[in-house]
């Protein structure tokens, strides 16, 4: 098992490279169960939770080729089975369900893992499939779904969720009749995943919107698609430039898809703006001080981000409050961010942050995705040594972010444990 060993206290200066989407390739990817054609898909990240993909994808029967950010994929003979040892160690598994059903009529899938964040239950997706004429039994962990052919439906989904909006999407994409999607997710991830879609042949109106309508099509051709630049990745190199009070030039950044987020960095006292050569970052003269921030589906501010803007709220020069929304355990990287000298109480779903002069190096622990990035940031901006263990969960979403960042002068070391 790897860890990082960061030297800390050095403003990075430089230009950033955004990798391509993990959160929108996973579903994409998916999406080739649907093809009767071969795929290409480009700007794929080169990820753990790709190549974890990519073998599940193998095991349903298609062939996959990846290299140099490019995966193809051919159709095959599809198996419905999706085993527990892949799916365990990632949630974005569940979303191979609509597609096998849809083109099958049946599917059993092993109940997800992932991050260990909260539920984060797949009973929407479940209720929104039996609407469209699926049945389901639980049998020893894993999930079975039979039908004799998907309908179209009414679904109102009871709260937006992201991976059964894109699940619907899938099978709706292939069944009989008009799906109309209420209260569905806006995510960007969701929209790429609709124009993908789309760009086959699949007939949907309404994406990027809480209301979504797909007349279903008899089959999708596959064509070359290039996936989405990383919303969160490049977020988190926002960050990077104002936790160490450097100055960034972040490329392939999704400026529109990150105001929120770069609202919220401007008011906590950073530089951002958009120049010819990408989305230019700094931390103002006046340096760091606080805000408030309450996470919520997008267009609100990302769950996936409040860790990494937590980093910054603990060395600014007044105190901060964050509310947390979306998933009920995401403020596992607090007690490590304390213990590098960060001020923080809890309180329910609210954390309340006192910013101090400056982190202290220290051995820390990542307890899931985005805590590992916190921790990373937190250790670039901290006196001393810090040691991040438990870098597998950084490494399902973000592409070698230890060379990206030692490339703008950073000092880290991917170590053995």
């Amino acid at each position: 098992m790897d860890k990082l060993r960061i030297e800390g206290g050095i403003p990075l200066s430089g230009t950033i490279t955004v990798s391509g989407s993990k959160n929108a390739a996973l579903p994409i990817l998916f999406a080739a169960i649907l093809m009767d054609s071969p795929c290409s898909f480009l700007n794929v990240p080169n990820l753990e939770d790709i190549r974890t993909t990519l073998r599940l994808l193998r095991m349903l029967g298609l062939s996959c080729e990846c290299e140099d950010h490019v995966v193809q994929t051919e159709p095959g003979n599809l198996i419905p089975e999706a085993p527990y040892d892949l799916v365990r160690t990632m949630r974005a598994s569940v979303l191979c369900l609509g597609p096998l059903l849809t083109r099958l009529g049946r599917a059993r899938v092993s109940l997800p893992g992932g991050c260990a964040i909260g539920a984060r239950p797949v009973d929407q997706h479940i209720k929104a499939l039996e609407q469209m004429g699926a049945r389901f039994d639980l049998e020893g962990g894993d999930i079975i779904g039979r039908c004799s052919g998907l309908r179209g439906a009414h679904i109102v989904f009871d709260m937006p969720t992201v991976g059964g909006t894109e699940n619907l999407l899938m099978a709706a994409a292939l069944a009989k009749g008009r799906t109309i999607l209420e209260n569905a997710a806006r995510e960007p991830e969701v929209v790429d995943l609709a124009r993908f879609l789309i760009s086959c042949g699949a007939r949907i109106e309404g994406h990027g919107t809480s209301v979504i309508v797909i007349d279903g099509v008899q089959s999708l051709s596959a064509q070359t698609y290039s996936i989405m630049p990383d919303r969160i990745e490049a977020g988190t190199f926002l960050a990077a430039a104002g936790i160490t009070g450097g100055k960034l030039t972040i490329k392939n950044c999704p400026y529109s898809e990150l105001e929120t987020v770069i609202n919220k960095f401007q008011e906590l006292g950073m530089q951002i703006s958009q120049t010819p050569d990408g989305v230019l970052a700094a931390c103002g003269k006046a340096g760091l001080h606080g805000t408030d921030v309450k996470t919520q589906p997008y267009p609100g501010f990302p769950t996936d981000m409040q860790a990494q803007i937590m980093a910054l709220m603990s060395i600014a020069s007044s105190s901060s409050i964050v509310e947390e929304r979306i998933f009920e355990n995401r403020f596992m990287h607090v007690p490590e961010l304390i213990r590098m000298g960060a001020q923080i109480k809890i309180a329910g779903h609210t954390a309340m942050i006192r910013g101090v002069s400056h982190l202290r190096g220290a051995q820390v622990m990542a307890s899931d995705l985005r805590a590992s990035a916190s921790l990373v940031l937190a250790g670039l901006a901290a006196h001393g040594i810090t040691d991040v263990r438990r870098i597998y969960h950084l490494d399902r979403g973000y592409e070698r972010i230890e060379e990206k960042l030692n490339a703008v002068g950073a000092r880290i070391e991917r170590l053995q444990q």
